[in-house]
Parts: structure tokens; sequence; C-alpha cells
């Protein structure tokens, strides 16, 4: 043995080498990690808003029905701007509106820290999507996503997409943990409204919005090619995609019927049912992400059993039908514990969904096929979100879920239909920007 040698210190050595090659793999490099930070501090901005907007909102006086029509703007104009990112990064790069979308954000949460005008409300949470994709899975939706899947599509050999794609999802899952936890610090009395109200949120949406700010600089650092050099030099519509983007847009309309209903009213449905409050809604939202960061990163591994397109469909009848015991449980604790158990499922096909969809879209479309597909599921999420409101306020707390899962398994169907069998040769895009409740 050498002088000053430990026993076993190669194999130590060795151990951490392999250790460190399975945190930093050889495809990893400084932008990857940039947008994983970011990802990470995004997230929990948008887990906090996530948690707090709807209950904000109620406390400020907006009824089940204005609740929708706000929802309905949000969507309208994320739809907007998803389309508008996904078109003009294909030709303007990528890095400018994984700056600038978190910086709207950071603004819009400001502003509901200080107002509850309804004007200011109306226009604010619109313009930093305040309240899409709400509930524990609210860490995982943004309008730069196209983007930030593009970026990570052209920096990631095809091999392992669906590992950097379950590595961003798991940073969505971490993210949301923690801001399932800083949503306690909205600590609202009783009944509390008004000034009153607004003052026992302002920590919160403080919060989110100095987050989101972190998310924009973070930003700032990543490196990609300039504009003048990337293909198309023009945004155009992805024509090779369309034989099959008519599927996605059939199978993700249905599918924003269910989202509609469930995203943006999960912390008001648990308020409304069992009176609970940020601190309660936020640490169970919290658990749900601690669970589902082993779930992200097992999706590479259970694609590759079943096949993607059977693990999307499996995920989608799971999940809808959870709904059901979910809204029939008598208590938050045994409500919260399938839906616990929902929300490990549907982690499991976000990362397939976004590798998927990077995969089979042509590079020179990737993010506006990502963008595109998603149409019609904006417009009858949009729609969906106003007929929830009035259900809630007109017929019953359930309705609109029972509804959801209806949808959701009709979605299911129709995917196993449209791309069950696949023709050899055929490049498909898929949907990864669009969330599941």
């Amino acid at each position: 043995m050498s002088p000053g040698r430990l026993p076993g210190s190669g194999h130590v050595r060795t151990l951490a080498r392999r250790c460190w090659s399975v945190l930093w793999p050889e495809w990893m490099d400084t932008n990857l990690g940039i947008v994983l930070g970011a990802r990470l501090a995004m997230s929990t901005a948008r887990a906090i808003a996530g948690v707090v907007t709807a209950l904000y909102l109620a406390a400020v006086g907006f009824s089940g029905v204005e609740l929708g029509e706000l929802f309905f703007c949000v969507t309208v104009v994320s739809a907007a701007m998803s389309s508008g990112v996904g078109l003009a990064s294909d030709r303007l790069g990528r890095r400018p509106f994984l700056v600038a979308v978190p910086l709207l954000a950071a603004l819009a949460a400001a502003a509901y820290s200080v107002s509850r005008n309804p004007a200011v409300l109306f226009v604010c949470g619109p313009i930093g999507t305040l309240g899409r994709g709400s509930g524990a899975g609210g860490g995982t939706v943004g309008p730069h996503q196209p983007a930030e899947s593009a970026f990570m599509a052209e920096r990631v050999p095809r091999r392992a997409r669906a590992v950097a794609f379950g590595r961003l999802a798991f940073c969505s899952s971490l993210g949301a943990l923690l801001g399932g936890l800083l949503a306690g610090l909205a600590r609202p009395a009783p009944h509390a409204g008004g000034v009153a109200a607004t003052a026992a949120y302002r920590p919160a949406f403080l919060a989110a919005g100095a987050l989101a700010l972190a998310a924009g600089l973070i930003a700032l650092g990543l490196q990609e090619r300039p504009p003048a050099s990337r293909r198309p030099r023009r945004a155009r519509w992805p024509r090779r995609s369309w034989p099959v983007i008519w599927r996605f847009w059939v199978t993700n309309g249905v599918n924003g019927v269910a989202i509609g209903m469930v995203g943006p009213f999960l912390s008001y449905w648990f308020y409304r049912r069992y009176g609970a409050g940020p601190e309660m809604i936020g640490l169970l939202f919290a658990a749900v992400n601690l669970g589902a960061l082993a779930s992200t990163l097992s999706a590479a591994g259970i694609g590759r059993r079943l096949g993607t397109v059977p693990a999307i469909v499996a995920v989608r009848v799971t999940t809808g039908l959870l709904l059901i015991p979910m809204v029939l449980a008598p208590t938050f604790w045994l409500a919260g514990t399938v839906y616990f158990v929902r929300m490990l499922v549907q982690r499991v096909g976000l990362p397939l969904r976004q590798s998927f969809t990077q995969d089979v879209a042509d590079p020179e479309e990737r993010a506006s096929v990502a963008a595109l597909s998603n149409l019609p599921a904006q417009g009858t999420m949009a729609a969906s979100q106003v007929v929830a409101g009035f259900l809630f306020d007109a017929v019953g707390l359930a309705a609109p879920f029972e509804l959801a899962a209806l949808f959701q398994c009709a979605n299911a169907t129709l995917y196993a239909s449209l791309f069950g069998r696949r023709r050899s040769g055929r490049r498909r895009p898929d949907t990864s920007t669009l969330d599941d409740p």
C-alpha cells in the first residue's frame, strides 16, 4: 500500500465519480444548469400563487362566477402569449422569453400584494398568468414553456431527453414543494376581507414576485447562438407537422375541458368544501410535491416499459377516475390522500409528453409545434372555467370535478384511438405544455 493512502480510498473515489456522473452527466452543461435553476425559482413562485390566488380573490369578494371569468381571461392571455413565444422564439431565440415572462409574473404578483381593485386584478392576473394551472401542479405551467422545451431539446442528445425532461419536472416538483410551504406566509383571519385580506396575503405574493424576478435574472446567464444563425429566419406555420397536429387538437381540446374545471379551482374547492386555509392547503401541496420528486424521475423507465402512448393513456384514465373518490371524501385529509395518489400518477406523464414532443417535432418547428398544438385546448379550458364557476355557485361543489373526470377519461380513449397505432416514418408532435389538472 502506498504511503498516505487509506485502504479502500480508490473505491471511494470511484463511487464519488459515479455519483457525480449521475448528478452531472456528460450531456449536462452550464446552460442546462441555468435552465433548471430558473425553473426551480419560477415553479416555487407559481406554486405560491397557485395556492393563494383563488383564496385571496374569494377573500376580497369574488364569487365563483367571477373567479371563472378572471381565470377565463388568464387562460386566453396565456394562450396568446404561449403561441407568440412558440412562433417568435423559433426566429428570435429562446433566451429573451425565458427572461421576460418571469419578469411579467413578478410585476403581477407585486400588484396583487397591494391592490384589491377588481380592475387591477383583472389586468395583472392575466399578464402574470396568476391562477393558471393552480393546485399542486401549478409549478409546471408558464407561457415561456415552448421556448424552454426547445432550448432543452437543442442541447440534449435524443437518447437522454426523457431523462433531461425528467430532471426539469423534478425541479418543478421541488419548487412546488417549497412554494406550498411558503404559501403559509399568508395568514388570513377567519372571514377576513378588504384591507385585512390584502395585508394577510401580501407576504405570500411578495415572495412569489421575488422568486419570479430571480428566475428572470438567472435566465440572463444563458448563452445561445445568435438569432441570425437560427433557422427558420421567419415565423411560419409548422406545415410538416400539420397531418398530426389536428389529432392533438382533438385530444387536447377534450382534455382542456377537464383542466379548466379542476386546475384553477383546487384551492377554492378545498376552502369551500372543508374550510381549509392557505397553511393547510400549502402543506398538502408540499406533501404531494415531495412524493412527486421520485415519480417524475421514474417516468423514463415507465415509458420504456409500457411505451409512451400507453403510459400517457394509463395516466389520464387513472387521474380521471381518482377525481370521483376525492370529491366524495368526507374529510380534508382523506380527500388530500386521494389527491396525493392522483398527482403521483399525473407527474409520470409530464416528462414523457415533453420529451416525446421534442423528439418527433422537426428541429426548425419545435417551439412552434409545442405552442400551436395547444390552441384548441386553451379555448376549451377558458370556456370550461366559466362553466365551472357557474356550477360551483348554482349546482354544487362536486359537479365541476365529476364532469372533469368524464372528460379526462374520454380524452384517454381518444388519445389511444388516434395515437395507439403509429405509422412508421411519420413524425408526430405531442402536447408537452398543457398540464393535467
